[in-house]
């Protein structure tokens, strides 16, 4: 089942462009927002408590609340998977936030703190890992597997069987060929047709990555 969480409060951690997408599929859901944490705020979010720090998490029992990880992800940033680190070992609960309006075959697994975003597929026998987000309008085919902490872009094409390793980032309208696997932390580049596996922490950029690679090891 890929219902989000909603018998208790949330949390927002970020008030950035991604927090603002999140924060139209929470309302549509209905969910109880119970504040907002990020350094400053702008007025979309102004009706919710403000809370400046991090720390201010630590006011709350970790039974009381849900966090939603709203922070976005940039190729090589580590804040993100940072945050869900920390508050998780804590015991802290990241729910799957699901938008309405994407769509997720019943034997696709989502796990926790995974975030699927408006015109998103997910196809039967996909698996998309913990504080992974799947963005707008990208398509998951058939019994992928997408590893923990991964950023798939806006418009992005997995066939089936792709794997992907842990903090991957695939960028805007890449493309991947079935059954490829991409390892740990290797960025996609906007755009590049991937047709063979890419190494731990390999950078694969240009329209057709095949012919222009860029290696960073």
């Amino acid at each position: 089942m890929n219902k989000p969480v909603t018998d208790k409060p949330i949390v927002l951690l970020g008030a950035g462009g991604h927090a603002a997408v999140l924060f139209e599929i929470i309302r549509h859901q209905r969910l109880n927002i119970a504040g907002i944490v990020a350094p400053e705020i702008n007025a979309e979010f102004s009706d919710y408590r403000h809370y400046v720090n991090d720390d201010d998490i630590l006011s709350f029992n970790v039974d009381d609340i849900y966090l939603i990880n709203a922070i976005g992800c940039l190729p090589g940033e580590g804040l993100r998977a940072a945050l869900y680190q920390r508050f998780s070992s804590m015991g802290y609960s990241f729910p799957k936030i699901i938008s309405p309006y994407a769509i997720v075959s019943d034997t696709a697994v989502v796990e926790a703190g995974a975030q699927i975003m408006a015109g998103a597929i997910v196809q039967a026998g996909a698996r998309i890992k913990e504080n992974t987000i799947i963005n707008t309008g990208s398509i998951i085919e058939h019994h992928c597997s997408i590893g923990a902490n991964n950023h798939i872009a806006p418009g992005v094409t997995l066939s089936g069987g792709v794997t992907t390793g842990e903090g991957v980032y695939i960028g805007v309208g890449a493309s991947v060929i079935q059954a490829v696997t991409i390892a740990d932390k290797a960025i996609i580049g906007a755009g590049a047709i991937i047709t063979h596996e890419v190494d731990q922490q390999q950078k694969m950029l240009g329209h057709r990555a095949t012919l222009s690679v860029k290696q960073d090891k």
